[in-house]
């Protein structure tokens, strides 16, 4: 069966032509090159949002998109030992974040991981909440000044700086949270472009748009993160976060400490990452809440009665949370490439296939969810979630490489609702809902304008 979608990408679930090159593919679709810069999501075929499997050719390459929860558990999960990270993202995120956590692979990916997992424990996490609160108290000063509008998306990200700061640096001098947040921008903005070039098998050193822009916000970054490692170093104290963490850690077979430009990489991958997909998941969730303000009323009534209660005592502003990350995943796409064959259902994938999950899809496919495109966070009450295979649901990715900041997120997004929600309404102004647009996160386009109305009696 042939498959085509909108951008002239043919998919079909039996074996393939030989494929052309990447470049002659681009010049007989030329607006796939566009779309892929763009919003590559727009490139996808039609029928990942229907099949459990399917095939394509895609630039060149011959992709298989994996769509089926059990499909994705057997790559993600029983297959993972025989998985790579994908170049084209690799080639998009390393000039930035070098080698750490988020983009190294095997025997330099598990000693990172387990050196900083005891961060993320279950009970250290509850011990971060009074800090997420005390960090927040600014941005609640900030939205007081009276009924305007802002891009709720800034201060969102102005917030969850500030929550990284107290808890995983402690509140270290010298990042500017504006200064970082520009750079991160724009870092991101090129990176389609970064996508584009590799997938055209261009060398790393191509020029595109923004590629002068992208190496100095890299250089920007990793100047920033370095700087705050230097000022900890040279006040001598260790500190029980993050990055105290991290700068205690040793190799356990040689001793040695972790390397400077490790560290960088890796407390960049968290600042980076960690605040900005929590920002873009809350941006999202107050622009939802703001057209269902019904949902807003459940949520208001819930924080309302559980008074100074934990984030366990918040069950459906936790729902809440967990389907705006359904509609709108921070991280839209798992991308891999195979080390050697591999079987999935009656497919094998030769070595060296690219292999994507796409998680924005999975979390709209009509055979997994009633009314995909509707806003219904009763769908993860616990009675709706009983029967759902957990790989249909993947924000957070799955398998080894799973988000070790899971918890630390969930936590910080129900916190955060828990202290603006019954202190200011957001309301949205006329036009549609910004467009979701993959820029490795998925960030709503132009930002997310909204009005910030303090409530009556705060």
């Amino acid at each position: 069966m042939h498959l085509t979608n909108s951008a002239g990408i043919e998919s079909r679930t039996t074996p393939l032509a030989p494929v052309r090159s990447a470049m002659a593919e681009a010049l007989a679709f030329p607006g796939l090159l566009s779309k892929i810069v763009r919003n590559l999501i727009e490139s996808w075929p039609d029928a990942v949002y229907r099949e459990p499997l399917v095939e394509g050719r895609f630039l060149g390459r011959r992709t298989t998109y994996v769509c089926d929860p059990a499909l994705i558990r057997q790559l993600l999960v029983d297959e993972a030992d025989g998985l790579l990270r994908e170049d084209f993202m690799l080639r998009a995120l390393c000039p930035a974040l070098g080698q750490g956590i988020l983009t190294a692979d095997g025997a330099r990916w598990r000693t990172q991981r387990q050196a900083v997992a005891p961060m993320f424990r279950h009970d250290r996490i509850a011990h971060f909440v009074p800090a997420m609160e005390a960090a927040l108290s600014a941005t609640r000063e900030r939205l007081r000044q009276g009924d305007r509008r802002v891009d709720l998306l800034d201060e969102m990200m102005r917030a969850t700086f500030a929550i990284m700061g107290a808890t995983m640096l402690s509140d270290e001098p010298g990042l500017d949270v504006e200064a970082f947040g520009r750079a991160l921008t724009d870092y991101l903005d090129q990176v389609s472009w970064k996508i584009a070039v590799t997938m055209l098998g261009a060398p790393a050193w191509t020029p595109h748009p923004g590629y002068l822009r992208g190496r100095r916000a890299a250089r920007t970054l990793r100047s920033m993160i370095g700087e705050t490692i230097a000022a900890r170093r040279r006040s001598g104290r260790d500190g029980a976060d993050l990055l105290g963490l991290m700068l205690s850690v040793r190799n356990p077979e040689g001793g040695a400490a972790m390397s400077d430009e490790a560290l960088v990489d890796n407390l960049l991958t968290f600042v980076a990452a960690g605040h900005e997909t929590t920002a873009l998941a809350m941006a999202w969730t107050f622009r939802l809440l703001a057209e269902h303000p019904g949902i807003e009323a459940r949520v208001l009534d819930e924080i309302a009665a559980a008074g100074a209660g934990a984030a366990e005592a918040l069950p459906y502003t936790r729902q809440v949370v967990m389907e705006t990350m359904r509609l709108y995943p921070p991280a839209p796409l798992i991308v891999r490439q195979t080390l050697r064959p591999i079987r999935l259902g009656g497919t094998t994938l030769p070595a060296g296939r690219s292999v994507h999950v796409p998680i924005y899809a999975v979390h709209r496919h009509k055979a997994l969810w009633t009314s995909p495109e509707v806003f219904d966070p009763d769908r993860f009450g616990s009675a709706a979630s009983a029967g759902r295979d957990k790989y249909g649901y993947l924000p957070f990715g799955a398998g080894p490489r799973i988000c070790i900041g899971m918890s630390f997120a969930l936590t910080e997004c129900v916190t955060i609702l828990r202290m603006l929600l019954p202190v200011f309404r957001f309301e949205v102004g006329p036009g549609r809902r910004p467009e979701a647009r993959f820029k490795v996160s998925l960030r709503p386009h132009g930002g997310m304008p909204m009005r910030v109305v303090p409530r009556a009696m705060q």
